[in-house]
């Protein structure tokens, strides 16, 4: 096989470099993407004008979920195997300081305002409310049990938590920080995605293969999204990060080691096609401007970079070892 060209598992060959005649389409400005290496310890730093890895930056052990600061100047990072949340500054890359957290935090996500941290602590069957600037616990709210996916409504008002073993979505007032309902979703649970607009909630279930639609006013699922993929066994298909774009048209679920992004109308909630990707494809983030999608590809050790608007695979960039969670700059 030529230099620059590897091939997934489905046997599709990506380019590392686009082929003669065709160009990427870079985002109105240059973002930087943030990597988590499960494995490798680490997070791999992306340039998205060049896209190639600029730097490595060592975390503590088994970093998984990640994601920003509102001004982008520091990164957060789990580090589930040390029980802690590293904080670095992104113009060092280097861990100025460490929040506190339950036992094993996977994922999490910061409010509106920026000062507040919701963590999954997988271990101890809650979530933790962490005030960033004060490092303190604000609150532990008990959920189900493996508690995992995080999604905050677009007001900021209603938290959701999915726990993969008790196979619920927990809606959680933010003022209270109270439990408010459970809806029961398909086994295994990993992803909670609000709509822009607050009325739609998307939860993922890895072994039950569906997202279910939950409308947030009356917390009933409204809608099953099954898929169906030629050649690849039923088992394989397993859902887990979603995003959706800012004008509710459309929405990608990774599909785990079927390794596909399925692409839905997210209104009609057909499923329009699937694009191959690398091995056990797991989570997904946008550029700000949504024209560049990320995968993190657990199995191959590389990350997807898809064309928003021509939903096409236009790059695969090696990163660490079992890149897990991905997230971009906000500037």
């Amino acid at each position: 096989m030529s230099r620059g060209f590897r091939a997934d598992a489905s046997g599709t060959i990506l380019g590392l470099a686009l082929l003669a005649g065709t160009s990427l389409a870079h985002p109105a400005q240059a973002y930087t993407v943030y990597v988590t290496n499960e494995k490798g310890n680490s997070v791999s730093v992306i340039d998205t004008e060049t896209m190639a890895v600029t730097g490595t930056w060592k975390v503590g052990r088994r970093p998984r979920g990640v994601t920003t600061s509102k001004d982008g100047k520091e990164l957060f990072v789990c580090a589930s195997d040390d029980d802690r949340i590293d904080v670095l500054d992104t113009s060092t890359g280097k861990v100025v300081r460490s929040l506190r957290s339950g036992p094993d935090p996977e994922q999490f996500i910061l409010g509106p305002q920026g000062n507040l941290l919701y963590v999954a602590n997988e271990d101890d069957s809650q979530v933790t409310v962490i005030d960033i600037e004060k490092n303190k616990v604000m609150a532990e709210v008990p959920v189900g049990v493996e508690p995992e996916g995080m999604g905050l409504s677009p007001d900021g008002k209603i938290l959701v938590n999915t726990s993969e073993t008790t196979n619920m979505a927990h809606f959680i007032d933010t003022t209270t920080f109270a439990v408010i309902d459970n809806v029961l979703v398909d086994a295994r649970p990993r992803f909670a995605e609000f709509t822009a607009d607050g009325k739609f909630l998307w939860v993922s279930a890895e072994v039950g293969g569906t997202i279910s639609v939950i409308d947030v006013a009356s917390r009933r699922v409204i809608k099953k999204i099954t898929f169906k993929i030629p050649g690849v066994n039923d088992e394989a298909i397993q859902p887990v990060g979603i995003r959706i774009t800012k004008d509710g048209g459309k929405a990608f679920v990774a599909l785990g080691p079927a390794n596909r992004i399925a692409v839905i109308d997210a209104r009609s909630h057909a499923v329009e096609k699937y694009l191959p990707v690398g091995q056990r494809v797991w989570q997904l983030a946008f550029t700000p401007d949504q024209k560049l999608l990320f995968s993190t590809n657990g199995s191959s050790n590389d990350i997807s970079v898809v064309d928003v608007a021509a939903e096409k695979v236009v790059k695969s960039i090696p990163v660490g070892l079992l890149p897990w969670g991905v997230t971009v700059s906000p500037n």
